[in-house]
C-alpha cells in the first residue's frame, strides 16, 4: 500500500521505500491532486496552478506528467489498463489515496481531544503524541499559492495538538517534561494565549513560580507590542492565581507529594467491577497512581498498581488499549536484577500477547509495538537467551524510524540492560549513556538522570573516577531540581565505591555501611538483597583477607560465591551476565587459584580477558575487587604463562594509577591486592 506524506516535504512510501516522483512539475501535479483528493481537479485548474503563464503545449505537458506519475505510483499495473489510483474523470483528474499522513493526523487529533474532554488524559496523551509524530517539517512548504490555505489550516491544527497534548500531560502530572515543548511552542507562536497559559501553569507546577510569572509578563508584552491588546481573561486570572498560590493550580499533579493520594481517592471512588467507560476511567486512575508513585520513589507500590492496570486493560477487550497500557511504564531502569521476577514474567507474557493482538489489527502501530518491545527488553534484563536482545534491537530500530526522542530513550535503556553478554562492555554502555544525554537535551530530565547513572557505572568500571564524579554531581543536581529521591541511593553507593578504590579500608567500610542505610524502603529489593555483604567481602579481599569475612551474613544471590570462598560449596559453573559478572568471575578465579583447578582457570581467564582494562565489579557503581588485569596476571602465572602474566600486572598498575589508587604490599601473592590511600 502507498503512503502519502505531506506533513513535511511531499513523499510517497511503498513498503518503507521512497517512491521517486520525478521533477518539480511532477511533484506539483501530485500535490495539487492530493490536496483536493478524492475530489476531481479540472484540467484548467491544474494548468493555472502549475504555470503563471501556461505554455502553448501546457495540456500535453500535463498529460505527460500524469502518465509518468501513474507509472511511478503503480509500476505493476498492466499496460493499457485503467488506473485505480490516479484516475481520469471529467473535467480533469482525481487521486484516490488510502493512506495520507495529514488525514491520519487529523483523525488522531480529533480522537485525542475527544478523550481529553471525556476525562481520559492517558489515552488522550498517547493519541496526541502519535498525531504529532506524523510531522516531518512544515506542511506543503514547497508549493505555491494553491497550497497556502491548506498549509495554514494544518499548522493551526498542529498548534492545537501541541496544546492539547500539554493539557493531557499536565493532567497526568508530567509538568516538568512539558515545559521545554511549550517554551518552543510559544517562541514559534507567540500570539497563542493558550500556549502561554499552559507554559506558565507547567512552570508553576514544577516549583518555578518566578519563571511562571515571567512567562505571563512576556505574554502580555508580546500581545501589547504586536497586536496592541491586553491578555485575555484566562491569562489575567492565572497571574492572580499564581501570586495567590491558588490551591486549584496544584491539581492533579502527582509530581507533588500529595499526588498519589489524589489518585488513590479517585480509585476508591470507582467500582472495580465496572466495564466500558467506567472501566477506562478506573484504568486512567490506576496509571496516574503508578506514575505518581514512581516519581515519589514508591516503586514497590508502583509495580503493584501497574500489574492491576495491565489486568484491568486485558478485561476491556480492546487490543490497542491493552498494548498502550502494557507499554506505558516509562520509569528508567539502571540495575540488571529484577525486583519481582514473578511480576516481570507476567509483564513479558502480557507484552508478547499484546504484540500478537496488534498483528490482528489494521495499520502498523509501530509506536505501540516499540513500547511493548521495550517492556520485554526491560523486564528480561540481562537476558541469558536471545529474546531480550532481539526486543531491544527491534525497539531501537522502530524508535529511530519514528524520530521520537522519548521512545528512543526507552529503547536505549532496553539495549543498555542487554549489554552484559560478556565481560568488558563498559565502553559500549558509556556510548549509550552519552547518547541518552544528547536526547535529554530536548527537555527530558529523567533521560538525563538515566544517562548520568549509566555513565557513573561505565566510567567507574573504566577507572576514570574524575568522569564518574562529574556525572554523579550532575545526577545529584537533577535529583534536587526535580525531586527524584532514588538517585541518591546510587550516588551514595558510588561515593562508597570511590572510597573503596582510593581510601583506607576502614573508611571504605564506614562508607558502605552508610550507603546501605539508603536501600531499605527504596522499593528496590533486586538491588538491596545481599549487596552490603558482597561489598564488605570485596573490601576484605582487596585488603588481603581470606574470603571468610561475613560468613554469618545473608549474601542473597551472591551466596554461592561467598560459600565457595569459605570452602563450603563448589563455585558455580557460571555467573549471571549482569553488572556484577566481572566481580563474580573474579571471585571464582580466587577459588580456582586456591584449588589449583587448571580447567577453571583457563575458562575464567578467557571470560575476564575482554575486561582487562577495567576494575572488576566497579561497573555496578557499588563494589569492586580491583583491576581485572590483576586476576588475569595471577591466572596466567598459575598457568605457566609468565610473559602474559607480567603484561597483565603492568596493565593492573596502569589501571590503579588511572583510578588514583595507591597500592602497598605484594599484590601478586594470591590475593586481590591491598588498596590503600
Amino acid at each position: 500500500m502507498l503512503r502519502f506524506g505531506v506533513l513535511g516535504p511531499l513523499e510517497v512510501m511503498r513498503e518503507g521505500e521512497v517512491v521517486s516522483l520525478g521533477g518539480p512539475r511532477h511533484r506539483a501535479v501530485l500535490g495539487r491532486l492530493l490536496i483536493s483528493a478524492p475530489r476531481v481537479v479540472p484540467v484548467q485548474w491544474l494548468i493555472d496552478d502549475l504555470w503563471d503563464e501556461p505554455p502553448a503545449n501546457a495540456l500535453g505537458s500535463l498529460q505527460t506528467f500524469v502518465g509518468a506519475l501513474r507509472k511511478a505510483l503503480e509500476p505493476g499495473r498492466p499496460p493499457r489498463t485503467a488506473s485505480g489510483l490516479l484516475v481520469t474523470q471529467a473535467p480533469g483528474y482525481a487521486l484516490r489515496p488510502v493512506e495520507v499522513d495529514a488525514w491520519q493526523f487529523t483523525a488522531a487529533l480529533d480522537e485525542g481531544r475527544r478523550r481529553l474532554s471525556a476525562g481520559q488524559p492517558l489515552q488522550a496523551h498517547d493519541q496526541l503524541e502519535r498525531a504529532l509524530r506524523q510531522w516531518r517539517g512544515p506542511a506543503w512548504a514547497e508549493f505555491g499559492r494553491w497550497a497556502r490555505a491548506e498549509a495554514h489550516r494544518l499548522d493551526e491544527l498542529r498548534s492545537l495538538a501541541v496544546e492539547s497534548k500539554a493539557e493531557a500531560a499536565l493532567a497526568l502530572g508530567r509538568a516538568a517534561v512539558t515545559v521545554p515543548d511549550l517554551e518552543l511552542h510559544v517562541e514559534q507562536y507567540p500570539l497563542r494565549e493558550d500556549g502561554w497559559r499552559l507554559l506558565a501553569l507547567a512552570l508553576y507546577r514544577t516549583g518555578r513560580q518566578g519563571d511562571a510569572l515571567a512567562a505571563l509578563r512576556r505574554a502580555r508584552a508580546t500581545l501589547v507590542e504586536q497586536l496592541g491588546v491586553e491578555p485575555g481573561e484566562s491569562l489575567r486570572r492565572l497571574e492572580s492565581d499564581v501570586l495567590a498560590h491558588a490551591e486549584h493550580l496544584e491539581i492533579p499533579s502527582p509530581e507533588k507529594s500529595s499526588g498519589s493520594s489524589l489518585w488513590r481517592a479517585a480509585i476508591r471512588g470507582q467500582d472495580p467491577t465496572m466495564s466500558g467507560a467506567g472501566g477506562r476511567e478506573r484504568l486512567e486512575a490506576l496509571m496516574g497512581l503508578v506514575r505518581a508513585l514512581a516519581v515519589t520513589g514508591e516503586l514497590a507500590q508502583a509495580r503493584q498498581y501497574r500489574a492491576q492496570a495491565v489486568r484491568a486493560a486485558a478485561e476491556l477487550a480492546d487490543p490497542l488499549l491493552f498494548a498502550q497500557v502494557v507499554g506505558a511504564f516509562d520509569v528508567p531502569a539502571i540495575w540488571t536484577a529484577n525486583d519481582d521476577e514473578e511480576l516481570s514474567a507476567f509483564l513479558v507474557e502480557s507484552a508478547e500477547r499484546a504484540l500478537a493482538g496488534l498483528e490482528a489489527l489494521e495499520g502498523e502501530h509501530r509506536y505501540e509495538r516499540a513500547r511493548l518491545l521495550v517492556t520485554i527488553a526491560l523486564e528480561r534484563r540481562a537476558d541469558a537467551g536471545d529474546r531480550g536482545q532481539e526486543a531491544a534491537r527491534e525497539a531501537e530500530r522502530l524508535a529511530r524510524e519514528l524520530g521520537d526522542p522519548d521512545l528512543l530513550a526507552l529503547a536505549l535503556n532496553g539495549r543498555f540492560l542487554q549489554t552484559f553478554d560478556r565481560a568488558g562492555l563498559a565502553p559500549q554502555r558509556a556510548l549509550i549513556g552519552h547518547e541518552l544525554l544528547e536526547l535529554a537535551g530536548q527537555g527530558l530530565p529523567t533521560v538525563a538522570v538515566l544517562g548520568h547513572l549509566i555513565l557513573i557505572q561505565s566510567y567507574a568500571a573504566l577507572a576514570d573516577l574524575a568522569a564518574a564524579d562529574r556525572h554523579a554531581a550532575a545526577a545529584d543536581a537533577l535529583a534536587e531540581q526535580h525531586g527524584i529521591p532514588l538517585i541518591g541511593v546510587f550516588t551514595t553507593w558510588y561515593a562508597a565505591l570511590r572510597r573503596a578504590i582510593t581510601g583506607p579500608p576502614e573508611e571504605a567500610r564506614e562508607a558502605c555501611l552508610a550507603a546501605a542505610v539508603t536501600l531499605p524502603g527504596s522499593g528496590m529489593p533486586g538491588v538491596e538483597h545481599g549487596i552490603l555483604p558482597l561489598a564488605l567481602l570485596c573490601l576484605d579481599l582487596t585488603a588481603g583477607g581470606d574470603g571468610n569475612h561475613g560468613a554469618e551474613m545473608d549474601f542473597g544471590p551472591y551466596q554461592p560465591w561467598a560459600s565457595a570462598l569459605q570452602g563450603k560449596t563448589e563455585v558455580p559453573a557460571s555467573s549471571p551476565r549482569d553488572l556484577l559478572f566481572e566481580a563474580r568471575t573474579a571471585l571464582a578465579a580466587i577459588v580456582a587459584l586456591r584449588d589449583h583447578d587448571e580447567p577453571s582457570m583457563k575458562r575464567l581467564y578467557a571470560q575476564l580477558l575482554p575486561a582487562e582494562n577495567e576494575l572488576a565489579g566497579a561497573g555496578s557503581g557499588m563494589v569492586t575487587l580491583g583491576p581485572v588485569a590483576e586476576f588475569l596476571g595471577r591466572l596466567a602465572s598459575a598457568l605457566g604463562e609468565s610473559d602474559a602474566a607480567q603484561r597483565h600486572f603492568a596493565v593492573a598498575s596502569r589501571v590503579r594509577a588511572r583510578a588514583g589508587a595507591v597500592v602497598t604490599g605484594d599484590h601478586h601473592d594470591g590475593r586481590a591486592g591491598h588498596l590503600e590511600r
